[in-house]
């Protein structure tokens, strides 16, 4: 006779099937149950968190570093609201994470119970899947078709909402060795007649770009795609969400393209005739003004979401599959392909034209006396070997690092591109710390997210994670700063960050390392120092106030309308940064 287990022992049971290692959670009334199982449960690692949004981001960032699900769990009601703006953050880049809301009982559903909120409702827009489990028989399946979607076809956030009643309730426990699902089915592989259409168009392309999207992180497809680049000699450019997908350093990389990527990337994407986007959604950052993208260019679109082709921009090639595998049969139709010519002499003028793009208009930026941001990322780069997985914050702080720090593997840039939340990249380099205690994690924000959840401290202090994070510190809100400096008349409203903590203190309050960097001279001993050291740590640098990011395409201009870094007159009154 089998012994009987709640729904609380199920929940448990089944992340162990799922083989989950790691929880992020905040506990409340209507989850006492499951936390309580959880006491006793050595295989599970339960981190809590200081804030239920700081948990969904955990999760995230621990997905988005091993490609596997990131699991939160929390409490009803605003517990289970606090979780909408990471669920959110986590469906606009795709990344799998499962999260789990208390209920309120099921009798009570719809009658304002205490800390009652309809979260399948409320993130029904937000999520791939959601559910409400009414019967404990229905937990383990549920839980099973949670994971299998979340990691499944394009990645994305799933929701089960657990009343207390069914983690009290007893059945027996039997876990799905196998999900199937008729209405649920992803396209994997390419049709084999696009992907030789494909191939022909490659070959008699004269100007073509690979234009690389998370979608090749997503699908561990960067070995296939280096190999497609150094075949055909084609450059590369990527999304931010794409970069580490190509080496960084490699001669075929154009770096990031869109509103503020390279010079080279956008003009070889406006002068291109032919590019093939892998993993890429064609987003509006990206594309600037639609209607002049790319005015010569056929397109060829590999995704595995086929809603996301021909979503906003025209496509003369569609392959619906995974980025890899596509990838790879299209490698094969290029070599079987008779009318390839040597592809060394048919790129040869277009990468002449490329270099001379990339010696045209570096990334560059004026060293002065003050701490220049784009420096203290390029020391970040230097003394990590890029080799570390860096998180960002929005704004500022993360064009810099994506313009200045050189991704040369996957998985190592975590960050918010979809929905640009402030506030993720600390919790997210927990997460991502928390699945690798042992490597090298940086955070590198801005003063103001950093400030959102910067109660994470507490978390990380306390679980012995080495976190590292870098403030970019210029006392001000400094992507909307940069706007209004351009477009508004310098009418700057409302993003003066004057009054905020002294970082060094906070950090040393929470029981963490604060550091201090006030001149370009005391950057490098931070940082290693920082490095040196087993504890989470806080450095603030104290950076130029008034520093913009350049390139940049301002709203309503096609890709290769760019702004550049005007030329600052000696002479000219400017903001110093407070020492």
């Amino acid at each position: 006779m089998t012994t009987k287990k709640t729904g609380a022992e199920i929940f448990v049971e089944s992340l162990k099937k799922e083989g989950v290692k790691t929880l992020f959670g905040y506990p409340g009334g209507v989850v006492l149950g499951i936390f309580d199982v959880l006491y006793s449960e050595k295989n599970i690692n339960v981190i809590l968190t200081r804030h239920e949004q700081g948990a969904t981001h955990m999760a995230d960032g621990y997905a988005r570093a091993t490609g596997r699900p990131g699991v939160a769990l929390v409490t009803s009601g605003p517990g289970a609201t606090n979780t909408v703006t990471g669920i959110a953050t986590a469906y606009m880049d795709s990344i799998p994470i499962v999260v789990f809301t208390g209920q309120v009982a099921t009798k009570m559903i719809g009658n304002d119970a205490f800390q009652e909120a309809d979260i399948v409702g409320i993130t029904r827009p937000c999520t791939k899947y959601n559910y409400l489990v009414k019967d404990v028989n229905d937990l383990a399946p549920t839980i099973a078709e949670a994971f299998y979607i979340a990691k499944t076809g394009r990645p994305g956030p799933v929701l089960i909402d657990l009343p207390k009643d069914v983690t009290q309730a007893k059945t027996d426990f039997k876990y799905p060795e196998k999900v199937e699902s008729r209405s649920y089915r992803p396209t994997y592989y390419g049709n084999k007649w696009q992907i030789k259409k494909a191939a022909h168009f490659i070959a008699k392309a004269k100007k073509p770009v690979i234009y690389a999207g998370g979608g090749v992180i997503i699908s561990n497809a960067s070995a296939e795609l280096k190999e497609l680049s150094e075949l055909t000699k084609i450059p590369v450019t990527m999304t931010l969400l794409g970069l580490g997908g190509f080496p960084g350093r490699h001669a075929l990389s154009l770096g990031m393209l869109g509103m503020h990527g390279t010079y080279a990337a956008n003009m070889s994407i406006h002068n291109s005739d032919l590019i093939i986007a892998v993993g890429a959604r064609f987003d509006d950052r990206v594309t600037s003004k639609v209607e002049e993208f790319a005015p010569e260019a056929k397109i060829i679109h590999i995704d595995i979401d086929p809603t996301s082709i021909r979503k906003n921009i025209h496509v003369d090639v569609p392959i619906v599959g995974d980025a890899r595998l596509v990838l790879a049969d299209l490698i094969q139709a290029i070599k079987e392909n008779p009318e390839a010519e040597p592809w060394d002499k048919i790129r040869e003028s277009w990468l002449k034209q490329i270099d001379e793009w990339k010696r045209e208009r570096p990334l560059s930026y004026e060293q002065d006396d003050i701490i220049k941001p784009q420096f203290v990322v390029e020391k970040i780069n230097e003394l990590t070997k890029g080799d570390a997985i860096i998180t960002t914050e929005v704004g500022q702080n993360q064009m810099w690092t994506a313009q200045f720090y050189k991704f040369d593997k996957p998985r190592t840039l975590l960050s918010s591109g979809g929905l640009g939340t402030m506030g993720y990249g600390f919790p997210a380099a927990i997460g991502a710390q928390a699945a690798f205690p042992d490597r090298l994690v940086f955070d590198i924000a801005g003063d103001g997210s950093i400030q959102m959840n910067i109660q994470e401290l507490a978390t990380a202090v306390l679980n012995n994670l080495p976190v590292k994070v870098a403030i970019l510190n210029n006392q001000y809100l400094g992507m909307v700063r940069q706007w209004q400096e351009l477009f508004f008349d310098k009418r700057y409203s409302s993003v003066n960050l004057a009054g905020s903590p002294d970082f060094v203190k906070l950090a040393e309050a929470y029981g963490a390392v604060g550091l201090r960097a006030v001149e370009p001279s005391d950057a490098e001993g931070v940082i290693k120092e920082a490095i040196k050291v087993k504890k989470p740590v806080l450095m603030d640098f104290v950076v130029d106030r008034e520093e913009d990011v350049f390139p940049m395409v301002p709203a309503g201009g096609a890709i290769n309308q760019m702004i550049f870094a005007p030329e600052k007159k000696k002479a000219e009154a400017r903001l110093k940064a407070v020492k």
